[in-house]
């Protein structure tokens, strides 16, 4: 029995939606693009592979529409009934079809010759013609569709094609990880103001070589620090080693006396030439003072050795993702809050490069957080480099956010990085022991102070601390 279901699958056994993806692929301006960069390529097909699940569901879902659903139906139940039956419900079949299918003209034409509507084979002819008629407005029906989101795809592809080419500072590095999933994020379609915003923080990271100096150094840190979880006892395992053993004869090293018959001296079976000294020789065997060839050679056998080298130096932590919290307060306005940006744009940067998740956390009196790679996070970015900074210092409530945050799966073994100037109190005991206890778990507190008049007290919470304070003529040539 044919059912929508077997309807509904035609035009993908057909290859037209296949023929319809390798258009896509083919277009110049995209091939141009996938071959600039194998991330990018991957990501595009990445894309294009899931339109195409996406799509192949929902033409299946034409079948169900009210103008397919009641014709299949009907369909169905025709070809159900027996010859006579099916004589006599024609005239009833022929009204149903007139108002739900394109087929009625047909029909008619076919029922109207009254001989052959009561020969044995015309149901089948009848049913056949019905069904090319429902196979072709389907696939029809299907086409349109998919046409309809063929060019919705291509437009898409064309949107990101262009972001891409309107973010030169971002791509110029070739790195092909970054652009990969650059790729994802690159949906948003930029204004021209937003592109030069972009190219403003890219520049200014440029021309501050400490501030790409550290960011390098935080990429890095993860590779650098042993998973303080892992065992520090001394191992055993099972080596190959060497013994020097007599019953080895790999060389002779000398004489010694023994019982050995086989490492026999020739001038010890003197003795057995002669009966009255053979006894003598007996003596010498049972007294094991027979002179014996010396041999010595090596050995070698699988024992357990105890190494005394630390087990966690062999358990390297895998890179977490970014959890940036940027003091947006009135007192980072100016150099700071320029400095702050550019190096969480740089962070951002290493992020894609490296797959890590990168979590702004931006506070004054308040906050404001922004998930960056996730595939809208180019938006994301935007309206955090747009934010103005104003406002007073709340480092604690801010401190709380990026905990909570690492208690969640996604944020596991993650490096906080503070940007702030630390012009704030100390946090409370409760948060201090939190953190405390978080650094047991993998997760690395790093700070970047902007200002010579950071608390103290409030800075010895990190485990790393940079202090990026540039004198004003310093700064006034990095402009």
């Amino acid at each position: 029995m044919l059912d929508s279901l077997q309807f509904g699958v035609m035009l993908a056994e057909s290859g037209l939606l296949d023929e319809a993806v390798r258009e896509v692929m083919m277009r110049p301006q995209l091939m141009m693009i996938a071959e600039s960069s194998p991330g990018i390529q991957s990501a595009m097909k990445s894309q294009v592979s899931k339109w195409k699940s996406q799509i192949r569901a929902q033409l299946g879902q034409i079948t169900i529409e009210e103008k397919f659903a009641e014709e299949i139906a009907l369909y169905q139940r025709s070809i159900e009934l027996d010859s006579a039956a099916f004589s006599q419900q024609l005239d009833d079949l022929l009204i149903q079809l007139s108002v739900c299918s394109s087929f009625y003209g047909k029909a008619s034409e076919l029922a109207a010759h009254p001989h052959h509507r009561y020969s044995p084979m015309f149901q089948s002819y009848f049913c056949n013609q019905w069904f090319e008629n429902i196979a072709k407005a389907l696939n029809q029906a299907q086409l349109d569709e998919m046409k309809q989101h063929k060019q919705a795809l291509l437009a898409d592809l064309y949107q990101r094609v262009e972001t891409l080419q309107a973010m030169p500072e971002m791509t110029e590095s070739g790195d092909s990880n970054k652009l990969g999933r650059l790729w994802d994020m690159a949906a948003a379609k930029l204004r021209k103001s937003e592109v030069n915003l972009l190219k403003q923080f890219a520049v200014f990271l440029k021309s501050q070589k400490g501030l790409q100096k550290i960011a390098e150094q935080l990429g890095r840190m993860a590779d650098q620090v042993s998973d303080p979880n892992a065992s520090n006892a001394p191992v055993e395992e099972p080596q190959l080693v060497e013994e020097q053993l007599e019953q080895v004869t790999d060389d002779i090293v000398g004489v010694h006396e023994g019982d050995d018959l086989a490492k026999l001296l020739p001038n010890e079976t003197m003795f057995l030439a002669y009966p009255e000294l053979e006894v003598i020789f007996y003596k010498h065997l049972v007294d094991h003072q027979l002179m014996n060839y010396q041999m010595q050679g090596k050995q070698r056998k699988l024992r357990k050795v105890k190494t005394y080298k630390k087990a966690a130096d062999e358990t390297m932590l895998d890179k977490g993702p970014f959890i940036l919290a940027i003091d947006s307060s009135g007192s980072m306005q100016g150099f700071p809050e320029k400095c702050a940006k550019a190096l969480a744009y740089g962070l951002m940067q290493i992020a894609l490069a490296e797959q890590r998740d990168c979590y702004v956390i931006m506070f004054s009196t308040e906050l404001i957080t922004y998930e960056l790679t996730k595939k809208d996070g180019l938006r994301e970015v935007l309206n955090f480099l747009s934010y103005s900074f104003h406002g007073g210092t709340d480092m604690a409530a801010a401190l709380q956010q990026a905990v909570k945050q690492m208690t969640e799966d996604k944020y596991q073994n993650a490096d906080l990085v503070v940007l702030s100037d630390f012009i704030a109190p100390a946090p409370p005991n409760d948060l201090l022991d939190t953190i405390k206890q978080l650094k047991t778990q993998k997760n690395r507190f790093h700070a970047l102070k902007l200002s010579s008049y950071g608390n103290p007290e409030l800075m010895q919470v990190f485990d790393h601390l940079w202090d990026y304070t540039p004198s004003p003529m310093k700064r006034l040539f990095k402009r």
